[in-house]
């Protein structure tokens, strides 16, 4: 599985339209994110992890987990947290005929009531971008700055803390996944770069 733990110069250049990290002026802030939710066991664990730090994130939330989980997705908003549309299925925009995805986005957004959109897998194409930034979309489109690669089983939960922590820095958006297939390591991970962070100062923003 091949991935950047940290975005490279070049490709934020080549999608310089697309939103990748976040002006700090000179404060510490981090700007964490979470994929995939809403999730029954691992959102509420998110949830109470931020609460825990009186910190703010922002959830790109799947659409048919909205649908399924309204409850988790009200929570979501009355803690502070900001939503952000991430497709009705988690649909490859690399792999999805333009017109398909753009419906999919469509029907999402019924559920999901945001100027926000991420692409799953942070695969999009520049003209799928182009539309999505215009009327009647009008979405701001947030990648990131930092992976903390919890996605991934071969990697420990130690190992997806460091990569934040030695990566991140002021106005960094980071990922995260509340997601079945990421809890195992999130729940350790999640908590250590928290920690970590509120030891040096670090205020922790939902993206505006």
């Amino acid at each position: 599985m091949f991935y950047l733990v940290r975005t490279p110069w070049w490709l934020r250049r080549l999608y310089s339209g697309l939103v990748w990290r976040m002006p700090a002026g000179g404060e510490k802030l981090l700007y964490l994110s979470f994929d995939d939710g809403p999730h029954p066991a691992a959102t509420p664990f998110v949830l109470d992890e931020l609460k825990r730090y009186d910190a703010r994130a922002t959830f790109f939330c799947i659409g048919k987990n909205v649908q399924e989980y309204p409850q988790l997705y009200r929570r979501l908003l009355l803690d502070g947290h900001r939503v952000g549309n991430h497709t009705y299925d988690h649909l490859d925009g690399w792999r999805t005929d333009d017109k398909k995805y753009l419906e999919n986005i469509r029907v999402a957004a019924q559920w999901i009531d945001s100027d926000l959109f991420r692409p799953p897998y942070g695969k999009i194409t520049r003209w799928q971008s182009s539309l999505l930034r215009d009327a009647p979309f009008n979405y701001k489109i947030v990648m990131w700055e930092v992976l903390s690669a919890d996605f991934d089983k071969a990697l420990s939960p130690e190992r997806c803390a460091r990569n934040v922590q030695r990566r991140a820095r002021p106005g960094s958006i980071v990922v995260f996944h509340d997601s079945e297939k990421a809890f195992e390591r999130l729940r350790i991970a999640l908590p250590a770069v928290l920690k970590h962070f509120s030891a040096m100062g670090y205020r922790f923003e939902a993206i505006r």
